[in-house]
């Protein structure tokens, strides 16, 4: 009886040792995917949204406090929510300390909070005093017009209304002074 407990013992050690082995080469093989899709996609150079120099299509939205935002020409800067997105809230804060930072008028920022009408972010009074705010359904007309799939997202626009710049997160953003126009 002895004999076969030993065998048991050392096939069953043999076995974790085995799959402990296998696991740290899965890991090793997660780690090399992960820096090859960092490699081919960089943080800067994002995969969606329009190009600088390119103009978004005209739109018109009604905000929250139903005034009438058209575009893109008089705004300043887009931002992009997703009431599900759990990234967002995290980025409501360097949002509102990039707008009052650089001084621009709330009538030249946007954010677009989407499927938020029937349950609004925790977060959208704070979006309110720096920005008009206008909601839209997950396939709606705004996100089509900068070509946005990503939340959140935002979008510096030149005088002119074209996209001087875009990214994930609005502290990577330049000061629109140092931007040409």
């Amino acid at each position: 009886m002895m004999p076969v407990l030993i065998a048991a013992v050392a096939i069953a050690g043999f076995l974790c040792a085995l799959d402990l082995l296998l696991t740290f080469g899965v890991i090793r093989r997660l780690r090399e995917h992960t820096a090859m899709l960092s490699a081919q996609r960089p943080a800067a150079d994002l995969p969606w949204g329009l190009s600088p120099g390119e103009f978004p299509a005209g739109f018109s939205a009604v905000t929250g406090t139903d005034e009438l935002v058209t575009g893109p020409a008089g705004l300043r800067l887009v931002a992009f929510f997703a009431a599900w997105c759990s990234v967002c809230p995290e980025r409501v804060p360097p949002f509102l300390e990039y707008v009052t930072g650089n001084g621009i008028a709330r009538d030249s920022v946007l954010a677009v909070v989407v499927d938020g009408v029937t349950e609004p972010p925790p977060y959208l009074a704070r979006l309110a005093a720096v920005a008009q705010v206008t909601f839209e359904p997950s396939d709606g007309a705004l996100a089509a017009a900068f070509k946005v799939d990503g939340f959140p997202a935002f979008v510096l626009l030149d005088a002119d209304g074209a996209v001087q710049v875009s990214g994930w997160d609005p502290a990577e953003l330049p000061a629109p002074a140092a931007m040409p126009v």
